[in-house]
């Protein structure tokens, strides 16, 4: 363990979440606890524009330095969150200009949720790949055309620049960065005492597919959706979903993919994959069973899908999720990421 700490600064606002900020610094104060007193291997500061009492969304009012007070020289990481105050705060001209003069000195950049906004403001994530809460992608990317906004992974490491998605997603990132400074076993014990899923990956997705369809289908696919994941095991193939749908084959597909930005087929793998990966984390049932199950044609089909959905075979992906056994490392090889909706 280093004998300097590292030095960390949460920036807070009016209206900030306030699990975006809680929840990435409970990882670090956790971090310190089996350390000797005197060689903490983090120290942090929390902070806001003015400093003095913010108020957080929930009405938790939280006591801050103020930046101007803040000693940024050898600060390791800075770490901004979101909630509703986050677009007034983007759109504060001192702050943002404090973030586009201060961040390049800093090792780390991240951002918790709809914190991206603020970097985004601040031309800090100009040319980058970035991510936010999924609620919130459709509108950075059209605010900032520039940002190579994607809609599904956990977070995002692009250079020294660090964006997460929703909420706990900051936990997930939080982990990550301490994983990258103090190794995974210590990352590890701190998972198990945060009581959260070991070890989440930045490429698995931050939403189910079924969450997405299910928004997506309020634009005129309102039954077809649950429809589909009630049925997996039948022919699903586009002449039988337009008939569901009271369309003809042609006007179904192009009006489906015109609302949800997916072909029928697509869909439906997506589907059948999400349904086998409930399967292999939840159950003991062999590769045969959860295939015909999720409707897939064969254990090869289903293997397949998962190359092209999730970058794994599913006996990896297993290996990887399987409740109450995954991501413990004991004698297995590292497996490669799991990417979900890699596609659009």
């Amino acid at each position: 363990m280093a004998s300097d700490p590292r030095r960390l600064v949460f920036v807070l606002f009016e209206g900030c979440l306030l699990l975006d900020f809680a929840g990435p610094l409970q990882v670090f104060e956790l971090a310190c606890e089996t350390a000797p007193a005197h060689q903490p291997p983090y120290r942090w500061q929390i902070a806001s524009l003015a400093g003095g009492l913010v108020r957080t969304s929930s009405g938790l009012e939280v006591m801050t330095t103020a930046l101007g007070d803040c000693d940024l020289v050898g600060v390791d990481t800075l770490v901004v969150g979101g909630g509703p105050g986050v677009h007034q705060a983007a759109a504060d001209a001192e702050l943002v200009d404090w973030f586009r003069r201060n961040a390049p000195a800093v090792g780390r950049v991240c951002s918790v949720c709809t914190g991206a906004f603020v970097l985004a403001a601040a031309g800090l994530l100009q040319g980058r790949r970035a991510v936010t809460h999924w609620g919130s992608c459709g509108l950075l990317s059209e605010r900032y055309p520039d940002i190579a906004v994607s809609t599904d992974p956990v977070f995002i490491r692009d250079g020294g620049i660090w964006t997460s998605a929703g909420v706990t997603a900051g936990i997930d990132l939080a982990l990550a960065l301490l994983e990258n400074d103090l190794g995974h076993r210590e990352a590890m014990r701190v998972a198990r005492r945060l009581v959260v899923f070991l070890k989440r990956p930045g490429g698995q997705a931050q939403f189910s597919v079924p969450l997405t369809l299910q928004s997506e289908a309020e634009q005129g696919f309102e039954n077809l959706s649950a429809w589909i994941q009630d049925n997996l095991q039948r022919d699903l193939r586009v002449e039988v979903l337009a008939d569901k749908a009271g369309m003809s084959p042609r006007t179904f597909a192009r009006l489906f993919r015109q609302k949800t930005g997916r072909t029928p087929g697509k869909v439906v793998e997506e589907f059948r994959v999400e349904a086998a990966r409930r399967a292999l984390e939840e159950s003991a049932l062999s590769m045969k069973e959860i295939a015909a199950r999720a409707g897939f044609q064969d254990e090869e089909h289903m293997r397949r899908a998962f190359r092209r959905r999730l970058n794994v075979l599913p006996q990896d992906y297993r290996i990887r999720f399987r409740r109450g056994e995954a991501g413990t490392g004991s004698g297995t090889k590292p497996l490669p990421p799991v990417r979900l909706g890699s596609a659009p």
